[in-house]
Parts: C-alpha cells; sequence; structure tokens
C-alpha cells in the first residue's frame, strides 16, 4: 500500500511539473512567434493580441495540469477536511484564472455561443 501512495505522489508531482513546463514552453513559443512577426509585415496590434492569445493558451493548458497534479497530490496524502479546504482553494482560484484568461482571449464567457466570425 505504501509503494502505491509513493506512485500516486510521483504522478501528482509530474503534473505539476508538466504544467510548469506548458507554462513555459507557452510563453517561449508565443514570444518566439511574436518576435518572428514583428519583423514581417504584421500590423503591430495583431501580434499583440495574437502574443497575448498564444500566451493565455499555454497558461490555461498549464493551469489545468497543475489543478490535477494537486487533485492527485491531495489523495496521496491522508486526506483531511483542511487539506481538502485548501484544494477547494487552490481550485477555485485556478478556475477563476481560467475563466478570465478565457474572457481575455476570446472577448466572451465560456458557455456563450461563438459568432460567425469567431470560428476558424
Amino acid at each position: 500500500m505504501e509503494d502505491v501512495k509513493i506512485l500516486i505522489e510521483y504522478a501528482g508531482l509530474a503534473l505539476e511539473f508538466a504544467g510548469m513546463v506548458v507554462i513555459v514552453l507557452g510563453a517561449v513559443y508565443s514570444t518566439a512567434q511574436a518576435i518572428h512577426l514583428w519583423f514581417g509585415t504584421t500590423n503591430r496590434n495583431t501580434i499583440f493580441l495574437q502574443f497575448r492569445i498564444q500566451l493565455g493558451r499555454g497558461i490555461l493548458l498549464g493551469l489545468e495540469f497543475l489543478v490535477a497534479g494537486d487533485i492527485i497530490n491531495t489523495i496521496a496524502i491522508e486526506p483531511s477536511y483542511n487539506s481538502v479546504g485548501v484544494l477547494a482553494a487552490i481550485v477555485l482560484v485556478r478556475t477563476f484564472l481560467s475563466f478570465t484568461l478565457e474572457v481575455e482571449m476570446t472577448g466572451r464567457w465560456p458557455w456563450q455561443a461563438e459568432t460567425e466570425t469567431e470560428r476558424p
């Protein structure tokens, strides 16, 4: 049973590490793309908007991994009301961040329907 607990803890740590890597790689990718577009003929406002959207996507994906890691770590340790409360607070804050990033990127709430101009 102790081996399973250690394995679960490692899985949680791996997910948290993956979340950090995704955020960093998203930032590097979006910055590189913005620099590439900067020297092209693209409008500067378009570059800024593209940068924010790409960076936001990386952060959102990284946050999903971090939340998954937090959930697994809470399960791996002896669950108590205190640890579950801390997890709930973390998930609440990260969910709020996800919603605000989604609104920032798309200009609408996640549950609102896409308009014809927003579809790829």
